[in-house]
Protein backbone atom coordinates (compact mmCIF):
# COMPACT_ATOMS: atom_id res chain seq x y z
CA UNK A 1 0.00 0.00 0.00
CA UNK A 2 1.47 3.40 -1.14
CA UNK A 3 -0.32 6.30 0.43
CA UNK A 4 0.36 10.19 0.03
CA UNK A 5 -0.62 12.97 2.67
CA UNK A 6 0.05 17.10 3.11
CA UNK A 7 0.13 16.80 6.79
CA UNK A 8 2.10 13.24 7.42
CA UNK A 9 -1.40 11.87 8.98
CA UNK A 10 0.11 8.03 8.50
CA UNK A 11 2.82 9.45 11.94
CA UNK A 12 -0.59 10.17 13.83
CA UNK A 13 -2.32 6.70 12.81
CA UNK A 14 0.84 4.61 13.75
CA UNK A 15 0.90 6.76 17.22
CA UNK A 16 -2.69 6.13 18.07
CA UNK A 17 -1.86 2.39 17.20
CA UNK A 18 0.62 2.36 19.67
CA UNK A 19 -1.19 3.78 22.25
CA UNK A 20 -4.00 1.70 21.74
CA UNK A 21 -1.79 -1.26 22.38
CA UNK A 22 -2.14 -2.15 19.08
CA UNK A 23 1.47 -1.39 17.64
CA UNK A 24 5.39 -0.97 18.46
CA UNK A 25 7.40 1.34 17.29
CA UNK A 26 10.60 -0.99 15.79
CA UNK A 27 12.74 1.46 14.00
CA UNK A 28 13.41 5.38 13.59
CA UNK A 29 15.97 5.93 10.97
CA UNK A 30 17.79 9.40 9.83
CA UNK A 31 16.58 11.52 12.61
CA UNK A 32 18.33 13.69 14.22
CA UNK A 33 19.38 13.10 17.72
CA UNK A 34 16.89 14.94 19.57
CA UNK A 35 14.49 12.96 17.92
CA UNK A 36 13.92 9.38 19.21
CA UNK A 37 11.35 6.54 20.40
CA UNK A 38 10.06 9.29 23.40
CA UNK A 39 9.10 11.92 21.13
CA UNK A 40 5.89 12.85 20.13
CA UNK A 41 3.69 12.35 17.46
CA UNK A 42 3.76 16.32 16.85
CA UNK A 43 7.88 16.06 17.19
CA UNK A 44 8.00 13.61 14.47
CA UNK A 45 5.36 15.87 11.79
CA UNK A 46 6.89 18.89 12.47
CA UNK A 47 10.53 17.51 11.52
CA UNK A 48 9.17 15.74 8.03
CA UNK A 49 6.94 18.86 7.16
CA UNK A 50 10.50 21.19 8.02
CA UNK A 51 12.20 19.06 5.86
CA UNK A 52 9.41 19.21 3.11
CA UNK A 53 8.25 22.85 3.15
CA UNK A 54 10.93 24.21 1.19
CA UNK A 55 9.78 22.52 -2.04
CA UNK A 56 5.88 23.70 -2.25
CA UNK A 57 5.54 21.96 -5.55
CA UNK A 58 5.15 18.91 -4.00
CA UNK A 59 1.51 19.04 -2.33
CA UNK A 60 1.46 15.47 -0.66
CA UNK A 61 4.73 14.87 0.54
CA UNK A 62 3.92 11.86 2.72
CA UNK A 63 5.36 8.08 1.99
CA UNK A 64 3.47 5.74 3.33
CA UNK A 65 3.82 2.00 2.93
CA UNK A 66 2.47 -1.13 4.66
CA UNK A 67 4.14 -4.43 4.31
CA UNK A 68 2.46 -7.41 5.37
CA UNK A 69 2.90 -10.79 5.66
CA UNK A 70 0.83 -14.13 5.75
CA UNK A 71 -0.30 -14.75 9.29
CA UNK A 72 2.38 -14.96 11.54
CA UNK A 73 4.78 -16.05 8.56
CA UNK A 74 7.43 -13.00 9.47
CA UNK A 75 7.85 -11.72 12.94
CA UNK A 76 7.98 -8.05 13.74
CA UNK A 77 11.71 -8.22 14.02
CA UNK A 78 11.69 -10.01 10.45
CA UNK A 79 9.44 -7.04 9.00
CA UNK A 80 11.14 -4.11 10.39
CA UNK A 81 14.94 -5.84 8.25
CA UNK A 82 12.55 -6.14 5.01
CA UNK A 83 11.18 -2.80 5.61
CA UNK A 84 14.56 -1.11 5.91
CA UNK A 85 16.42 -2.76 3.58
CA UNK A 86 12.77 -2.15 0.79
CA UNK A 87 13.44 1.55 1.86
CA UNK A 88 16.90 1.51 0.20
CA UNK A 89 16.10 -0.50 -2.47
CA UNK A 90 13.44 2.31 -3.67
CA UNK A 91 16.49 4.81 -3.15
CA UNK A 92 14.59 6.34 0.36
CA UNK A 93 17.90 4.42 2.52
CA UNK A 94 19.36 7.80 3.95
CA UNK A 95 15.65 9.62 4.24
CA UNK A 96 14.32 10.00 7.76
CA UNK A 97 11.50 7.00 8.41
CA UNK A 98 9.52 5.32 10.55
CA UNK A 99 8.87 1.67 11.34
CA UNK A 100 5.92 0.63 13.51
CA UNK A 101 4.50 -3.15 13.71
CA UNK A 102 1.18 -3.42 14.09
CA UNK A 103 -0.88 -6.49 15.38
CA UNK A 104 -4.37 -5.58 15.36
CA UNK A 105 -5.26 -8.28 12.39
CA UNK A 106 -4.59 -11.76 11.57
CA UNK A 107 -1.35 -10.79 9.12
CA UNK A 108 1.45 -9.68 10.93
CA UNK A 109 2.42 -6.28 8.95
CA UNK A 110 4.41 -3.08 9.53
CA UNK A 111 3.65 0.82 8.07
CA UNK A 112 6.69 2.95 7.29
CA UNK A 113 6.13 6.59 7.27
CA UNK A 114 8.79 9.26 5.45
CA UNK A 115 8.85 12.13 2.93
CA UNK A 116 9.00 11.86 -0.83
CA UNK A 117 10.97 15.15 -0.78
CA UNK A 118 15.03 14.26 -0.42
CA UNK A 119 16.36 15.79 2.65
CA UNK A 120 19.88 17.01 1.33
CA UNK A 121 18.96 18.27 -1.60
CA UNK A 122 15.23 19.20 -1.12
CA UNK A 123 14.43 18.02 -4.37
CA UNK A 124 11.88 15.37 -5.03
CA UNK A 125 12.43 11.86 -4.86
CA UNK A 126 11.85 10.28 -8.50
CA UNK A 127 8.04 8.69 -7.36
CA UNK A 128 6.95 7.28 -11.38
CA UNK A 129 5.67 4.27 -11.32
CA UNK A 130 5.81 3.87 -7.44
CA UNK A 131 3.72 0.93 -7.70
CA UNK A 132 5.59 -0.83 -10.10
CA UNK A 133 9.08 0.25 -8.43
CA UNK A 134 7.71 -1.02 -5.15
CA UNK A 135 6.67 -4.58 -6.55
CA UNK A 136 10.22 -4.88 -7.73
CA UNK A 137 11.90 -3.34 -4.75
CA UNK A 138 9.99 -6.03 -2.29
CA UNK A 139 10.74 -8.38 -4.90
CA UNK A 140 14.94 -7.80 -4.78
CA UNK A 141 14.69 -7.43 -0.77
CA UNK A 142 13.27 -10.91 -0.45
CA UNK A 143 15.19 -12.47 -2.85
CA UNK A 144 18.26 -10.78 -1.05
CA UNK A 145 17.54 -11.72 2.64
CA UNK A 146 16.00 -15.26 1.96
CA UNK A 147 18.06 -15.92 -0.93
CA UNK A 148 14.83 -16.71 -2.94
CA UNK A 149 15.48 -17.67 -6.42
CA UNK A 150 12.24 -16.84 -8.65
CA UNK A 151 14.23 -17.21 -12.03
CA UNK A 152 15.29 -20.99 -10.88
CA UNK A 153 12.27 -21.49 -9.65
CA UNK A 154 10.47 -20.68 -12.89
CA UNK A 155 13.09 -22.18 -15.43
CA UNK A 156 11.84 -25.68 -13.55
CA UNK A 157 8.38 -24.67 -14.06
CA UNK A 158 9.14 -24.27 -17.80
CA UNK A 159 10.72 -27.68 -17.75
CA UNK A 160 7.19 -29.25 -17.30
CA UNK A 161 5.45 -31.52 -19.71
CA UNK A 162 2.43 -29.77 -20.51
CA UNK A 163 -0.45 -30.19 -23.24
CA UNK A 164 -2.23 -26.92 -23.65
CA UNK A 165 -1.20 -23.09 -23.02
CA UNK A 166 -4.16 -23.44 -20.30
CA UNK A 167 -2.46 -25.81 -18.58
CA UNK A 168 0.65 -23.96 -18.33
CA UNK A 169 -1.00 -20.90 -17.39
CA UNK A 170 -2.82 -22.90 -14.42
CA UNK A 171 0.61 -24.33 -13.42
CA UNK A 172 2.31 -20.80 -13.13
CA UNK A 173 -0.64 -19.37 -11.39
CA UNK A 174 -0.39 -21.80 -8.40
CA UNK A 175 3.33 -20.73 -7.56
CA UNK A 176 2.15 -17.03 -7.69
CA UNK A 177 3.86 -16.27 -11.36
CA UNK A 178 0.82 -14.75 -14.51
CA UNK A 179 0.49 -15.49 -17.86
CA UNK A 180 0.16 -12.94 -20.58
CA UNK A 181 0.26 -12.52 -24.52
CA UNK A 182 3.04 -10.71 -25.21
CA UNK A 183 1.89 -6.94 -26.99
CA UNK A 184 4.73 -7.44 -29.47
CA UNK A 185 5.27 -10.39 -30.29
CA UNK A 186 1.76 -12.83 -31.41
CA UNK A 187 3.85 -16.09 -30.52
CA UNK A 188 5.08 -14.81 -27.64
CA UNK A 189 4.36 -15.06 -23.33
CA UNK A 190 5.38 -12.58 -20.71
CA UNK A 191 5.82 -14.73 -17.36
CA UNK A 192 5.10 -11.57 -14.59
CA UNK A 193 6.03 -11.89 -10.84
CA UNK A 194 4.33 -9.34 -8.97
CA UNK A 195 3.73 -7.39 -11.44
CA UNK A 196 7.31 -7.58 -13.19
CA UNK A 197 7.89 -9.13 -15.99
CA UNK A 198 10.70 -12.35 -15.20
CA UNK A 199 10.85 -13.78 -18.72
CA UNK A 200 9.02 -13.51 -22.00
CA UNK A 201 8.88 -17.06 -23.80
CA UNK A 202 8.39 -18.12 -27.48
CA UNK A 203 5.49 -20.43 -27.79
CA UNK A 204 8.31 -22.76 -29.83
CA UNK A 205 10.00 -23.38 -26.96
CA UNK A 206 7.35 -24.65 -24.31
CA UNK A 207 7.07 -28.07 -23.56
CA UNK A 208 4.49 -29.63 -25.13
CA UNK A 209 3.70 -33.07 -25.02
CA UNK A 210 1.39 -35.83 -24.58
CA UNK A 211 0.92 -38.52 -21.44
CA UNK A 212 0.23 -41.64 -23.59
CA UNK A 213 1.62 -45.04 -22.15
CA UNK A 214 2.70 -43.09 -18.90
CA UNK A 215 3.14 -45.20 -15.79
CA UNK A 216 2.98 -42.67 -13.59
CA UNK A 217 -0.72 -42.40 -14.35
CA UNK A 218 -1.56 -45.42 -12.66
CA UNK A 219 1.12 -44.87 -9.77
CA UNK A 220 -1.14 -41.39 -9.00
CA UNK A 221 -4.56 -43.13 -9.33
CA UNK A 222 -3.87 -45.73 -7.07
CA UNK A 223 -3.12 -42.77 -4.69
CA UNK A 224 -5.93 -40.97 -5.02
CA UNK A 225 -8.48 -43.79 -4.17
CA UNK A 226 -6.34 -44.85 -0.88
CA UNK A 227 -6.22 -41.25 -0.01
CA UNK A 228 -9.98 -39.99 -0.77
CA UNK A 229 -11.08 -42.71 1.94
CA UNK A 230 -8.62 -41.92 4.40
CA UNK A 231 -8.95 -37.71 4.18
CA UNK A 232 -12.14 -36.00 3.21
CA UNK A 233 -13.31 -35.36 -0.13
CA UNK A 234 -15.79 -33.01 0.33
CA UNK A 235 -15.60 -29.67 -1.49
CA UNK A 236 -16.62 -26.38 -0.50
CA UNK A 237 -16.48 -22.77 -1.82
CA UNK A 238 -13.98 -20.12 -0.45
CA UNK A 239 -14.87 -16.54 -1.03
CA UNK A 240 -12.92 -14.06 -0.98
CA UNK A 241 -14.67 -10.51 -0.58
CA UNK A 242 -11.52 -8.48 0.91
CA UNK A 243 -10.89 -6.28 -2.96
CA UNK A 244 -14.92 -5.44 -2.51
CA UNK A 245 -14.77 -4.60 1.31
CA UNK A 246 -11.59 -2.65 0.73
CA UNK A 247 -12.73 0.02 -2.06
CA UNK A 248 -14.56 3.06 -0.98
CA UNK A 249 -17.69 3.59 -2.14
CA UNK A 250 -17.02 6.58 -3.98
CA UNK A 251 -14.74 4.57 -6.52
CA UNK A 252 -16.86 1.17 -6.37
CA UNK A 253 -19.25 2.92 -8.91
CA UNK A 254 -16.39 3.53 -11.19
CA UNK A 255 -14.82 -0.13 -11.44
CA UNK A 256 -16.10 -2.25 -13.80
CA UNK A 257 -18.59 -5.59 -13.06
CA UNK A 258 -15.54 -7.89 -13.40
CA UNK A 259 -13.40 -5.99 -10.74
CA UNK A 260 -15.59 -6.45 -7.90
CA UNK A 261 -16.71 -10.06 -9.04
CA UNK A 262 -16.03 -12.22 -6.06
CA UNK A 263 -13.20 -14.11 -6.25
CA UNK A 264 -14.14 -18.05 -5.54
CA UNK A 265 -12.05 -20.69 -4.87
CA UNK A 266 -13.19 -24.40 -4.32
CA UNK A 267 -11.24 -26.65 -1.70
CA UNK A 268 -11.34 -29.71 -0.05
CA UNK A 269 -8.90 -31.75 3.03
CA UNK A 270 -8.02 -34.26 -0.04
CA UNK A 271 -6.20 -31.72 -1.99
CA UNK A 272 -4.25 -30.20 0.70
CA UNK A 273 -2.70 -33.77 2.27
CA UNK A 274 -2.15 -35.01 -1.27
CA UNK A 275 0.13 -31.36 -2.04
CA UNK A 276 1.73 -31.92 1.51
CA UNK A 277 2.17 -35.80 0.91
CA UNK A 278 2.33 -36.17 -2.52
CA UNK A 279 3.40 -32.96 -4.23
CA UNK A 280 0.48 -33.64 -6.12
CA UNK A 281 -1.55 -30.31 -6.46
CA UNK A 282 -5.59 -30.81 -8.00
CA UNK A 283 -6.80 -27.64 -9.71
CA UNK A 284 -10.31 -27.07 -9.91
CA UNK A 285 -11.61 -25.03 -13.02
CA UNK A 286 -15.21 -23.21 -13.15
CA UNK A 287 -16.80 -20.68 -14.35
CA UNK A 288 -18.75 -17.61 -11.96
CA UNK A 289 -20.17 -18.85 -9.18
CA UNK A 290 -21.15 -22.30 -11.01
CA UNK A 291 -19.50 -25.99 -9.77
CA UNK A 292 -16.36 -27.00 -11.54
CA UNK A 293 -16.85 -29.03 -14.77
CA UNK A 294 -12.79 -30.29 -14.61
CA UNK A 295 -9.63 -29.91 -13.07
CA UNK A 296 -5.74 -30.09 -13.81
CA UNK A 297 -3.87 -32.31 -11.97
CA UNK A 298 -0.44 -31.24 -11.24
CA UNK A 299 2.56 -33.54 -10.09
CA UNK A 300 5.54 -32.11 -8.93
CA UNK A 301 7.39 -35.04 -8.44
CA UNK A 302 7.38 -36.38 -12.32
CA UNK A 303 7.47 -32.48 -13.22
CA UNK A 304 4.00 -33.20 -15.48
CA UNK A 305 0.70 -31.88 -15.47
CA UNK A 306 -2.59 -33.79 -16.50
CA UNK A 307 -5.82 -33.11 -17.56
CA UNK A 308 -7.92 -34.52 -13.95
CA UNK A 309 -10.07 -37.22 -16.57
CA UNK A 310 -6.73 -38.79 -17.83
CA UNK A 311 -6.14 -40.06 -14.27
CA UNK A 312 -9.72 -40.49 -12.35
CA UNK A 313 -13.18 -38.57 -13.44
CA UNK A 314 -13.93 -35.89 -10.80
CA UNK A 315 -17.40 -37.17 -9.94
CA UNK A 316 -15.24 -40.25 -8.24
CA UNK A 317 -12.66 -38.82 -6.69
CA UNK A 318 -14.69 -35.40 -5.28
CA UNK A 319 -18.69 -34.84 -3.45
CA UNK A 320 -19.67 -31.55 -4.30
CA UNK A 321 -21.31 -29.28 -1.18
CA UNK A 322 -23.12 -26.23 -1.41
CA UNK A 323 -21.14 -24.82 1.75
CA UNK A 324 -19.15 -22.00 1.56
CA UNK A 325 -16.63 -19.62 4.20
CA UNK A 326 -15.17 -16.30 3.75
CA UNK A 327 -11.79 -16.69 2.72
CA UNK A 328 -9.99 -14.55 5.87
CA UNK A 329 -11.86 -17.34 8.20
CA UNK A 330 -10.32 -20.01 6.32
CA UNK A 331 -6.61 -18.76 5.72
CA UNK A 332 -6.95 -18.69 9.96
CA UNK A 333 -8.13 -21.94 9.84
CA UNK A 334 -6.01 -23.58 7.96
CA UNK A 335 -3.25 -21.82 9.91
CA UNK A 336 -4.56 -23.67 13.15
CA UNK A 337 -2.46 -26.56 14.41
CA UNK A 338 -4.94 -29.27 14.29
CA UNK A 339 -3.20 -32.82 15.35
CA UNK A 340 -6.50 -35.31 15.69
CA UNK A 341 -10.13 -35.01 15.29
CA UNK A 342 -11.04 -34.51 18.86
CA UNK A 343 -9.10 -30.67 18.96
CA UNK A 344 -11.31 -30.23 15.24
CA UNK A 345 -14.70 -30.81 17.05
CA UNK A 346 -13.25 -28.35 19.43
CA UNK A 347 -12.31 -25.96 17.68
CA UNK A 348 -15.62 -25.81 15.19
CA UNK A 349 -17.42 -25.32 18.49
CA UNK A 350 -15.52 -22.29 19.83
CA UNK A 351 -15.51 -20.97 16.23
CA UNK A 352 -19.44 -21.54 15.49
CA UNK A 353 -20.00 -20.00 18.93
CA UNK A 354 -18.19 -16.77 18.38
CA UNK A 355 -18.68 -16.25 15.25
CA UNK A 356 -22.50 -17.31 14.65
CA UNK A 357 -22.56 -16.50 10.65
CA UNK A 358 -19.80 -18.89 9.83
CA UNK A 359 -21.81 -21.67 9.97
CA UNK A 360 -18.58 -23.97 9.69
CA UNK A 361 -18.53 -27.94 9.26
CA UNK A 362 -15.95 -30.39 10.63
CA UNK A 363 -14.65 -30.84 6.72
CA UNK A 364 -13.90 -27.30 6.39
CA UNK A 365 -11.07 -27.83 9.22
CA UNK A 366 -7.73 -30.03 7.95
CA UNK A 367 -6.16 -31.96 10.37
CA UNK A 368 -2.56 -30.75 10.69
CA UNK A 369 0.69 -30.95 12.89
CA UNK A 370 2.23 -27.96 12.22
CA UNK A 371 4.35 -27.20 14.84
CA UNK A 372 5.43 -23.29 16.31
CA UNK A 373 8.30 -21.84 16.17
CA UNK A 374 9.69 -22.38 19.75
CA UNK A 375 9.51 -18.45 20.39
CA UNK A 376 5.57 -18.67 19.44
CA UNK A 377 5.33 -21.56 21.62
CA UNK A 378 7.00 -19.74 24.64
CA UNK A 379 4.63 -17.07 23.87
CA UNK A 380 0.92 -19.70 24.03
CA UNK A 381 2.50 -21.17 27.45
CA UNK A 382 2.94 -17.95 28.82
CA UNK A 383 -0.38 -16.59 27.91
CA UNK A 384 -2.38 -19.93 29.01
CA UNK A 385 -0.30 -19.50 32.74
CA UNK A 386 -1.36 -16.41 32.67
CA UNK A 387 -5.09 -17.08 31.69
CA UNK A 388 -5.19 -20.01 34.34
CA UNK A 389 -3.86 -17.59 37.12
CA UNK A 390 -5.92 -14.83 36.66
CA UNK A 391 -9.01 -17.28 36.14
CA UNK A 392 -9.84 -15.74 33.03
CA UNK A 393 -13.10 -17.59 32.56
CA UNK A 394 -15.28 -14.32 30.92
CA UNK A 395 -15.00 -13.20 27.22
CA UNK A 396 -12.93 -9.82 26.45
CA UNK A 397 -10.77 -8.71 23.69
CA UNK A 398 -7.40 -9.32 25.60
CA UNK A 399 -8.90 -12.55 26.95
CA UNK A 400 -7.32 -14.78 23.91
CA UNK A 401 -7.21 -18.15 25.48
CA UNK A 402 -10.05 -20.71 26.09
CA UNK A 403 -9.92 -24.06 28.37
CA UNK A 404 -12.24 -26.75 27.46
CA UNK A 405 -12.58 -30.40 28.21
CA UNK A 406 -13.68 -32.77 25.40
CA UNK A 407 -15.80 -35.41 24.94
CA UNK A 408 -12.86 -38.32 26.06
CA UNK A 409 -12.39 -35.45 29.38
CA UNK A 410 -9.20 -34.12 27.59
CA UNK A 411 -8.65 -30.85 28.53
CA UNK A 412 -7.08 -28.67 25.46
CA UNK A 413 -6.34 -24.76 25.34
CA UNK A 414 -7.22 -22.77 22.03
CA UNK A 415 -4.99 -19.88 21.68
CA UNK A 416 -6.76 -17.48 18.87
CA UNK A 417 -4.25 -14.94 18.47
CA UNK A 418 -1.53 -17.34 17.78
CA UNK A 419 -4.04 -20.28 16.31
CA UNK A 420 -3.48 -22.99 18.32
CA UNK A 421 -5.18 -25.69 20.10
CA UNK A 422 -3.20 -28.35 22.48
CA UNK A 423 -3.31 -30.24 25.13
CA UNK A 424 -3.21 -28.50 28.57
CA UNK A 425 -0.90 -30.98 30.26
CA UNK A 426 1.59 -31.08 27.35
CA UNK A 427 1.51 -26.88 27.37
CA UNK A 428 2.04 -26.18 30.94
CA UNK A 429 3.50 -29.44 32.40
CA UNK A 430 2.69 -32.16 34.63
CA UNK A 431 3.32 -29.80 37.71
CA UNK A 432 1.30 -26.92 37.00
CA UNK A 433 -1.73 -29.33 35.23
CA UNK A 434 -2.15 -31.52 38.79
CA UNK A 435 -2.30 -28.33 40.36
CA UNK A 436 -4.77 -27.15 38.10
CA UNK A 437 -7.09 -30.07 38.15
CA UNK A 438 -6.54 -29.93 42.28
CA UNK A 439 -7.67 -26.64 42.47
CA UNK A 440 -10.85 -27.38 40.29
CA UNK A 441 -11.57 -30.44 41.92
CA UNK A 442 -10.95 -28.05 45.07
CA UNK A 443 -13.89 -25.76 44.71
CA UNK A 444 -16.06 -29.23 43.77
CA UNK A 445 -15.21 -30.54 47.16
CA UNK A 446 -15.70 -27.57 49.28
CA UNK A 447 -19.19 -27.82 48.24
CA UNK A 448 -19.53 -30.95 48.06
CA UNK A 449 -18.16 -31.27 51.90
CA UNK A 450 -20.95 -28.53 53.03
CA UNK A 451 -23.84 -30.50 51.23
CA UNK A 452 -22.42 -33.77 52.96
CA UNK A 453 -22.29 -31.84 55.90
CA UNK A 454 -26.29 -30.53 55.49
CA UNK A 455 -27.37 -34.01 54.60
CA UNK A 456 -26.13 -35.73 57.77
CA UNK A 457 -26.96 -32.84 59.99
CA UNK A 458 -30.83 -33.80 58.65
CA UNK A 459 -30.16 -37.07 58.93
CA UNK A 460 -29.51 -37.40 62.43
CA UNK A 461 -32.28 -34.52 63.16
CA UNK A 462 -34.68 -37.22 61.40
CA UNK A 463 -33.47 -39.92 63.77
CA UNK A 464 -33.81 -37.83 66.81
CA UNK A 465 -37.09 -36.80 65.72
CA UNK A 466 -38.19 -40.40 65.25
CA UNK A 467 -36.67 -41.17 68.84
CA UNK A 468 -39.16 -38.43 70.44
CA UNK A 469 -42.11 -40.04 68.83
CA UNK A 470 -41.40 -43.17 70.16
CA UNK A 471 -40.86 -42.11 73.52
CA UNK A 472 -43.98 -39.79 73.31
CA UNK A 473 -46.10 -43.10 71.86
CA UNK A 474 -44.34 -45.22 75.39
CA UNK A 475 -46.07 -42.59 77.38
CA UNK A 476 -42.84 -42.30 78.92
CA UNK A 477 -39.72 -40.15 78.46
CA UNK A 478 -37.78 -42.09 80.93
CA UNK A 479 -35.27 -45.04 78.96
CA UNK A 480 -37.28 -48.17 78.02
CA UNK A 481 -34.55 -50.16 79.32
CA UNK A 482 -34.84 -48.61 82.57
CA UNK A 483 -38.28 -49.69 83.17
CA UNK A 484 -37.25 -53.53 82.28
CA UNK A 485 -35.08 -53.32 85.28
CA UNK A 486 -37.72 -52.22 87.54
CA UNK A 487 -39.88 -54.83 86.54
CA UNK A 488 -36.63 -57.15 87.25
CA UNK A 489 -36.58 -56.10 90.70
CA UNK A 490 -40.58 -56.30 91.62
CA UNK A 491 -40.10 -60.05 90.67
CA UNK A 492 -37.19 -60.48 93.40
CA UNK A 493 -38.85 -59.26 96.07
Amino acid sequence: MLAAGSSFPGVNYNEKKINDGKGELMMMKNFPSFINGSSGQQQVRNYLRAISIGNKKIVKPQFHVMISTKFKEHSKEELSEIAENFMVEMGYGKQPFTVVFHNDTDHNHVHIVSTRVDKTTGKKINDSFDKLKSQEALSRTLEKLYDLKRDEELEKLLNYKISTINQLETLLERSDFILIKNKLDDNAFDVLKNGVTRKTININNINFGKNKNDSRKNQIKAILLKYKDIHSNKVFKVEDRRKQKSVLPAIKNKLGENELKIKLEFESELQQKLRQLFGIDLVFHHKDNHQPFGYSLIDHKSGKVYKGSEILKMSELFEFTEEKVDKRLFEVLKDFAIPNKESKLILLEIFNKNNLEANLQDFMLFENRVKKDLETYREIQSEVRDHLRNNTDKKNDEDKVSIIKSVSRQIYAISTKHHFVGELKSLIGEKEYRGFLNSEMGSGEKSGSQSEKNSRGEVMKAVDEMLFEIMKISGTAKDPGENELNRKRRKRK
